[in-house]
């Protein structure tokens, strides 16, 4: 039961992931006045943290892969990133769900060594 907990844990972080891509996205579509600044904010924004995440945070293929509080505060950064691009895009309640599956996805990813 426990190795299908934790499989079930990392399919959870990696749709997070996708979750906060589409966050970014749904936040620069719907933050610009006209289309040319719906477009740069919504796929400029996504192609931020998506070569952000490529750098840095994407596990064994990340070209400068951080570990520890480094590898914490871009998980905060990144995935709150998320939450906060929810929360502009005024949708409070989803952003505060998606942290919360944060949270406890990354309790449970520490205390699995994942």
């Amino acid at each position: 039961m426990l190795p299908l907990a934790k499989s079930t844990n990392l399919l959870v972080m990696f749709l997070l992931e996708l979750g906060v891509l589409a966050s970014v996205g749904y936040w620069g579509f719907t933050a610009g006045q006209n289309w040319p600044v719906k477009l740069l904010l919504g796929l400029g924004g996504v192609a931020l943290f998506i070569a952000v995440w490529a750098v840095f945070g994407a596990a064994n293929d990340a070209r400068v892969p951080l570990t520890g509080l480094a590898r914490v505060a871009l998980e905060l950064l990144w995935f709150g990133g998320g939450a906060a691009a929810l929360a502009l895009a005024g949708r409070l309640t989803p952003a505060l769900a998606f942290a919360a599956v944060y949270v406890v996805n990354a309790i449970l990813r520490l205390a699995w060594n994942q």
